[in-house]
């Protein structure tokens, strides 16, 4: 089945935003709506988006699903930004109604737990989708780093060549496929459903936030166990950030973890490719044609 790329946006275009996972006050989206309209777009947000909640999730599943469901069906929006990840989007998943989506599809952007969305999208229907920046990257000032505004030039259908400092972990070689991927605890938590990515001849990307050191390495075992490792086209570690460790230490470090989970293969592996939960964050088409080159002088992706 062939890739479907969503339509590129035009200024004048509307990008609906929604939070289908975890809560999100509307202060916290407030710049990055200002940021989009200076960009051209016009902006529709959604009722989860600083609603009434007073859970962890930004309303209950039926709302969620229900808001979501109405943002991917509307023609009158023409891309749909996750406000923020969290945790939510797996519990609505197998709900959504994708008739309309696959007939006419748009592009669903966000990372972290909409790892989930992509993942299942891809697999199911051959579409692509955005990992990239959310809302609150736009604070701060951070709508006029590069990462943010590599954003814009995604939506606008630029053609993405990125390029990043050599590592003494790398392996060199070059080579060309679909980018898959996203973070790694919602990859594993996607293995044996309906969302289930399939890597061969992929080129993976993986980052996460906030995990034990043994928790990585287990859920490394557990993608490379379910055949996700062994016949990639390459493999792009991102960053794991804010990790801990147990009182008796692991005894290694992340890139050793990293490491050692795929010394045995022989594809081009880059690592700390500025893909993350932190303000490293680079947009990447989920299920788009990119070459990997990992050499001396460093790495380049670059959009084909």
């Amino acid at each position: 089945m062939p890739v479907q790329q969503p339509p590129f946006l035009k200024k004048g275009n509307t990008i609906g935003i929604v939070c289908p996972s975890g809560f999100m006050e509307f202060t916290k989206a407030a710049e990055c709506i200002r940021t989009l309209q200076r960009w051209g777009f016009k902006v529709k947000t959604g009722s989860t988006l600083g609603g009434d909640s007073t859970t962890y999730f930004s309303g209950t599943d039926e709302q969620r699903l229900e808001d979501f469901q109405q943002m991917l069906d509307d023609d009158t929006v023409q891309a749909v930004l996750c406000g923020r990840g969290g945790y939510g989007m797996g519990r609505i998943i197998d709900q959504i109604n994708f008739k309309k989506f696959r007939k006419k599809p748009k592009w669903v952007i966000g990372y972290s737990d909409i790892t989930i969305f992509h993942s299942h999208v891809y697999s199911n229907f051959k579409i692509s989708g955005l990992h990239s920046p959310m809302a609150a990257a736009f604070n701060d000032g951070g709508y006029r780093n590069k990462y943010v505004r590599s954003l814009q030039d995604a939506l606008l259908g630029e053609k993405a060549i990125y390029n990043t400092k050599p590592s003494k972990y790398n392996r060199r070689g070059t080579v060309e496929g679909r980018l898959l991927g996203g973070n790694l605890t919602l990859l594993v938590n996607a293995v044996g459903t309906k969302s289930d990515l399939q890597t061969k001849g992929a080129i993976l990307f993986i980052e996460d936030i906030g995990e034990q050191k043994y928790s990585i390495d287990r859920m490394l075992y557990q993608l490379k166990r379910s055949g996700k490792l062994k016949q990639l086209a390459g493999l792009i570690f991102g960053g794991f950030t804010d990790l801990g460790d147990t009182t008796r230490p692991f005894g290694q470090s992340i890139q050793e973890i990293l490491w050692n989970m795929v010394k045995e293969y022989d594809y081009p592996v880059c690592f700390d490719f500025p893909v993350s939960h932190d303000k490293e964050n680079y947009a990447l088409k989920v299920g788009g044609y990119y070459q990997l080159s990992v050499n001396g002088d460093g790495v380049q992706l670059c959009e084909r």
